[in-house]
């Protein structure tokens, strides 16, 4: 793991003299090409908790109560129970520091940690949506990821075996139906959109209905009046590199997922700590280095609670999430 980078000046096309190799330090000041900024999808599709401890006790019904009916006017009236068991939220931590030359920042002509400080904040939506659908690197604290949890659960179906994508998607859907949810919201590889953008009805109107506002980055459009959202954080593609039959689009009442939000990123900036690696050995030294260090950190904590419904009480096959995975 990293314990050593630094921002450095930067390479690319050049001209014939220095400081033509540093695009940060340009001679004619020009508006920045930034790119596009990704946002994560679990941030804006899961219902969010907000944390006062690292861990918070969640209530979760276990059994319902039943009714039953009186036999005549002095009939016995029976008696019920409920009963809840507890889900536990633990908000767990995400970093990093980012170290620049002082050097570096006096020279150049942007605000650097102005055009750093949203790049973090979209590396820890691309860990956060990777750890939640998918589980990469997740907190072992973490409820099991959503992908996982899903196949474990049966909730699956695979492209190809309807007639089209359509009734693949209405497969997934139909799985976490029969499960006692009502799905509100479907998360999808990018490649995905443009197949959706294809698709019509018997009489050839489009069931994918995009998204004409811009206030929601993700939000692609409706299918069959469920929001779905375009997951553009490259984690569907690492999931497709990393795995066989991989998910392409993941349906589901997404709020039967919390995020706890224990502390929303936050930066601290140093001129005199030492940098060291996991074995102990010093590999920066802000003072003796003329630099400044950016730590940046987050907690959060994940889980779905799967609470019982009168639809389906067996845990091991109940999950209000379901899969659809490529046939490869």
């Amino acid at each position: 793991m990293p314990y050593d980078s630094v921002v450095t000046r930067g390479t690319g096309p050049t001209y014939s003299s220095t400081p033509g190799a540093h695009p940060l330090i340009p001679e004619v000041v020009e508006d920045l090409l930034k790119g596009v900024e990704v946002q994560s999808v679990v941030m804006q599709m899961l219902k969010h908790m907000q944390m006062s401890t690292k861990q918070t006790r969640i209530p979760v019904v276990s059994s319902f109560p039943n009714a039953y009916w009186v036999s005549g006017d002095s009939g016995l009236k029976q008696t019920s129970a409920a009963s809840w068991s507890s889900t536990f939220l633990n908000a767990e931590e995400i970093a990093v520091i980012i170290p620049i030359p002082e050097a570096l920042i006096d020279d150049s002509d942007y605000d650097l940690w102005g055009l750093i400080s949203p790049r973090v904040k979209e590396a820890f939506a691309i860990a956060l949506d990777a750890a939640i659908l998918f589980g990469t690197n997740r907190p072992t604290t973490f409820g099991t990821d959503i992908f996982t949890a899903a196949v474990a659960a049966g909730n699956t179906a695979t492209r190809g075996v309807g007639v089209d994508i359509a009734e693949d998607l209405n497969n997934v859907i139909s799985a976490v139906e029969a499960d006692g949810y009502r799905p509100n919201g479907i998360a999808i590889r990018t490649s995905l959109e443009g197949i959706f953008r294809n698709l019509r009805d018997s009489q050839r109107s489009p069931i994918f209905q995009p998204n004409h506002s811009i206030a929601e980055t993700n939000f692609s459009g409706m299918i069959w009046n469920k929001r779905t959202f375009t997951v553009d954080t490259g984690v569907f593609e690492d999931h497709d590199t990393a795995t066989a039959n991989a998910a392409i689009a993941i349906v589901g009442d997404f709020k039967q997922a919390l995020l706890g939000i224990r502390q929303d990123m936050k930066v601290k900036y140093s001129t005199e700590a030492v940098l060291f690696d996991d074995s102990g050995n010093p590999t920066l030294n802000a003072f003796q280095q003329d630099m400044v260090f950016a730590r940046y950190t987050a907690r959060y904590g994940f889980v779905v609670p799967n609470i019982v419904n009168r639809m389906n009480t067996n845990a091991a096959t109940r999950y209000p999430f379901a899969v659809l995975r490529d046939s490869t």
